[in-house]
């Protein structure tokens, strides 16, 4: 993989998907700090994340099982939305928006990440848990890779799909998907 300039390892740092700012007024500050280790240390949340965080918020119970299951599940999920993205003609091709397949790991890899970050706006019951300025810089930072903005799409749609094939309570988080496939689309938008 090519070096990383310095301006696209300053934009990786303030391309922060969700944002905590919103949620004092339904979490106490402790659970907020349980979210907010997480996600500065780019992890799901743990069994014992989740388990404090539904004694500090008992509203959130009911999806607690759901982010388990799709983070226990996101390998699957992942492999199905790749594969979605992998069946655009020519994108893994010379030329093609994901080659060479460093490139290809690199952008993949985000889906890992668009996942667990949807799995706090879901523990948190938190439908819009994103960082208007998080996605600035993330979108800042796909320009300056040129990363290949349908495909990226393509890619959240499928991680909703395969998700959703394996809830029960689909209809309750398709809007969390819905979501930042609505936030990373508008990327595509020319200002």
């Amino acid at each position: 993989m090519t070096q990383l300039t310095q301006t696209v390892k300053e934009l990786i740092a303030k391309a922060r998907i969700v944002s905590f700012a919103q949620w004092q007024q339904t979490h106490p500050s402790e659970a907020i700090q349980i979210f907010q280790a997480a996600d500065d240390a780019g992890k799901y949340l743990s069994n014992e994340d989740l388990a404090k965080i539904e004694l500090l918020a008992p509203n959130n119970s009911n999806f607690i099982s759901v982010v388990k299951y799709l983070r226990d599940h996101v390998t699957e999920i992942i492999k199905e939305a790749r594969e979605q993205v992998l069946a655009i003609p020519d994108i893994t091709s010379p030329g093609g928006g994901l080659y060479p397949a460093a490139r290809a790991d690199a952008c993949l890899r985000d889906f890992w990440h668009f996942e667990r970050c949807i799995t706090y706006g879901i523990a948190g019951q938190h439908i819009e848990y994103t960082s208007s300025e998080g996605l600035h810089y993330m979108k800042l930072l796909y320009q300056e890779l040129q990363v290949p903005l349908d495909a990226m799409v393509v890619g959240l749609e499928g991680l909703k799909a395969a998700s959703l094939r394996r809830c029960e309570e689909n209809q309750l988080v398709a809007p969390y998907f819905d979501h930042l496939i609505q936030k990373m689309a508008a990327f595509r938008v020319v200002e």
